[in-house]
């Protein structure tokens, strides 16, 4: 239960808006066939099944660091094999970030689109244009990142609860519009998508993929959320999802089939709340607008994990996190979270639409599989698996990550760019701060670094020289030791020249970051003294990086054991 509310917010909102691009991509339901919906279904179907079941499912799920999943994870996992796959990781993670400002914006857009013209007793909700649907949802979306800084713990143990009523409510209404026409199940077969990309009838061609690929958008969550709900609870959670989204896309379908000639009341025709029952209709809209918060929601708190992870890896710059509640794990970001909104809200006025917004969505997505079907034939390679299988692989998957990644650079004019800049905004600054970092460790030379152990006689002395003033009874640096033994000369140059700074005790702290997500570790090198403490932290990169609470720990040990003076 918990699982399902957690992991598929994303994927589970994909009936909202799948169906109704593919149609407006082909011109209306006017312009559609029995064999342009079964191909259509198939392709959903198929395509769900290829890159979520097989290649997250039952692969990715595999490749997890200590229990950890997702692209920066991956990536610590096999970054020793070749200094290359920083890229790949760099520009995944743009691109998972960047999703995070789509992927609100479309969904709470979609769900509130439904209440459009809708009549609602005697008379109509009022909600009669699109002006009225842009207000309702940027009011939605301010107090979903207002609520941040507050934590979800609370509100958060009722996401499973409900986005389980949300599946079965979609499996249901499937069925509902399937008992009119079984045959629609002969969509299952693959013939019926094959025939599709090369028929006349469809007018979108091989670009039709742009708007089929939108089905599998919530497929990073599986494998970033795996660390949270454990492995076991997603292989055994997903075939009951995957079910009942197939139930609502055949149901879709038998009311495309059932309605050639229906003329939406405003706005663009939308299948998935138009094959509801019009008593049911208000309970849906309302259960599709809180399942599409849900999944805005993970989408946040998934780039604040996403981001601090960046910053363990030096991927970011710091940024101050804050622990909104007890909860395991739960960070907010202040400075994320008001970025997200800004570019969340901007997405919203600028397209307007939920159709228009459909035409930026999930082009960075592809660019994301892609990255991580890379790191995927890397770990394949370093488990030993046989050249020809992780090959087929790379090649199979590869193949089709790039055929949806062309397929969806067909919406680059039509609103594509929007995700393609702010995905290589954030890259941009992930690619300076990473590759910058590494140019100022490379022209610092010998002369810049002295050996601490040389100064250890001098600090002793200093610490009990009554001649200067204390300074401080204990002086602490965050200063990168390296080897355990060279220091940067400026720091020494601080405490010994022009104006001695006099502690009772002097202690140097190095964060090392391990490819572990959650390792918590220290050493100590005293030099055989109470009055020098150097202390090589190694913490794991999803380990939040709480210095003062590891070095209160640290200094409750040393003084029980008598290493240092209380």
């Amino acid at each position: 239960m918990i699982t399902i509310g957690i992991v598929y917010g994303d994927i589970g909102t994909s009936p909202l808006y799948v169906m109704k691009s593919i149609l407006a991509g082909n011109g209306g339901i006017g312009n559609v066939n029995r064999d342009f919906v079964l191909g259509a279904i198939s392709l959903v179907l198929w395509t769900v099944t290829l890159l979520t079941t097989i290649q997250t499912v039952v692969i990715a799920l595999k490749a997890t660091n200590h229990g950890e999943g997702g692209l920066f994870a991956l990536y610590a996992l096999i970054r020793k094999r070749a200094k290359w796959l920083v890229i790949p990781a760099l520009v995944g993670g743009a691109a998972i970030l960047a999703d995070g400002t789509l992927t609100p914006a479309v969904t709470v857009t979609t769900s509130i689109e439904g209440l459009k013209g809708m009549k609602f007793g005697s008379g109509n909700i009022p909600v009669s244009n699109q002006t009225q649907v842009i207000i309702i949802t940027v009011t939605i979306l301010l107090l979903l990142f207002l609520i941040q800084r507050s934590g979800t713990s609370v509100i958060g143990k009722a996401f499973g609860p409900i986005m389980f009523v949300w599946f079965t409510f979609l499996g249901v209404i499937g069925v509902i519009n399937m008992s009119g026409d079984w045959s629609i199940l002969a969509a299952i077969n693959p013939y019926y998508a094959i025939k599709l990309l090369f028929s006349p009838d469809n007018k979108a061609g091989i670009f039709i993929l742009g708007s089929v690929f939108l089905a599998t958008t919530g497929a990073e969550a599986l494998y970033s959320d795996v660390g949270h709900v454990g492995k076991s609870n997603i292989l055994g959670s997903w075939p009951y999802v995957f079910i009942c989204l197939a139930l609502n896309y055949f149901g879709q379908g038998v009311w495309i089939l059932n309605h050639p000639h229906y003329q939406a009341t405003s706005g663009e025709l939308n299948p998935f709340f138009t094959m509801i029952p019009a008593n049911w209709r208000l309970f849906g809209i309302i259960l599709a607008t809180i399942a599409a918060v849900i999944a805005s929601q993970a989408l946040i708190t998934g780039s604040f994990t996403l981001v601090s992870e960046a910053i363990q890896l030096k991927f970011l710059p710091r940024m101050r996190i804050v622990f909104p509640s007890n909860q395991q794990g739960q960070i907010y970001i202040p400075s994320v979270n008001k970025m997200i909104c800004v570019a969340t809200i901007g997405i919203v006025l600028f397209f307007q639409t939920s159709g228009n917004m459909e035409a930026a969505y999930g082009l960075s997505i592809t660019i994301s599989m892609l990255a991580t079907t890379l790191m995927l034939f890397e770990w394949l390679r370093e488990k030993g698996v046989n050249m020809l299988w992780s090959g087929l692989f790379l090649i199979v998957f590869g193949v089709i990550n790039v055929i949806f990644f062309l397929s969806c650079m067909s919406k680059f004019t039509r609103g594509g760019w929007v995700s393609l800049l702010i995905a290589g905004l954030i890259g941009a600054v992930m690619y300076i701060w990473y590759f910058g970092n590494k140019v100022r460790d490379k022209r610092e030379n010998k002369n810049s670094y002295v050996s601490l152990p040389d100064y250890v006689d001098l600090l002793t002395e200093l610490s009990h020289d009554s001649d200067y003033p204390t300074y401080a009874t204990n002086l602490v640096f965050m200063a990168k030791v390296k080897y355990d033994r060279f220091i940067k000369r400026e720091i020494m140059y601080s405490i010994l020249d022009k104006r001695p700074k006099r502690a009772h005790a002097y202690w140097f702290v190095t964060v090392n970051i391990t490819d572990d997500p959650f390792t918590a570790e220290y050493a100590i090198n005293t030099f055989g003294t109470k009055n020098v403490i150097n202390i090589q932290l190694f913490l794991g990169f999803k380990q939040q990086q709480r210095v003062n609470v590891y070095l209160r720990q640290i200094v409750h040990d040393l003084i029980k054991d008598g290493t240092i003076e209380s």
